[in-house]
């Protein structure tokens, strides 16, 4: 340990003598600057910063076949919520129709058509639950192809432009707080993705 630590110290001061010196034996610190820019920060080079990010609300709004499965589970959402009001209002007409007896209602009567009202609500609910899980793990499914077919294309799409990250930004997500405009590839995802998937349905 007191050996690594002896090295540690040697690789440091070496450091901080070489930086010394650069600094101080003619070099100036503009000419460090100058290097920097001519080789990785000036665009006119040809640099391209090997990060890119996507929009995701934009996806989700301009790709037509992500509008489309989400307009087919909104479609089978409201027929689940539809079928729920109708047997909700059925219940109602039987309760209307069984109060309008008056005082001629026993009690046992009363009882049993009640238990009767309460199964009934129960089987609707229930129907209505199944419907929603199994709607909800195809949904989850739709995303998961989704996301694949993203990261297919990404792939793709990266073959020429090397860039090592590829983040998504979008409503609820968005970690960056700051975002040059000219890393957004979205428009070309957009495009590439629409003509990719326009391309697959008509096989």
């Amino acid at each position: 340990m007191k050996n690594l630590s002896l090295v540690l110290n040697i690789v440091l001061l070496l450091a901080v003598g070489y930086l010394y010196y650069y600094d101080f034996s003619g070099k100036k610190t503009k000419d460090v600057a100058a290097k920097l820019n001519s080789s990785l920060m000036a665009t006119d080079s040809g640099y391209r910063p090997p990060l890119a990010y996507v929009e995701l609300d934009s996806l989700n709004e301009k790709i037509t076949f992500i509008k489309d499965k989400r307009k087919e589970l909104e479609a089978a959402m409201k027929v689940i919520e539809q079928e729920q009001e109708a047997g909700y209002r059925n219940l109602q007409a039987q309760k209307d129709n069984f109060l309008k007896r008056g005082a001629a209602i026993t009690q046992e009567e009363a009882e049993i058509f009640q238990g009767k009202l309460i199964d009934q609500q129960q089987k609707i609910d229930r129907k209505k639950q199944e419907q929603s899980q199994a709607l909800n793990e195809k949904s989850f499914g739709i995303m998961e192809g989704i996301q694949k077919k993203l990261k297919d294309f990404l792939s793709e799409y990266n073959q020429d432009r090397k860039y090592m990250y590829i983040f998504t930004t979008g409503t609820g997500l968005d970690y960056m707080v700051f975002k040059d405009s000219t890393l957004n590839i979205t428009n070309d995802v957009i495009k590439g993705m629409n003509a990719k998937m326009k391309a697959e349905a008509n096989k």
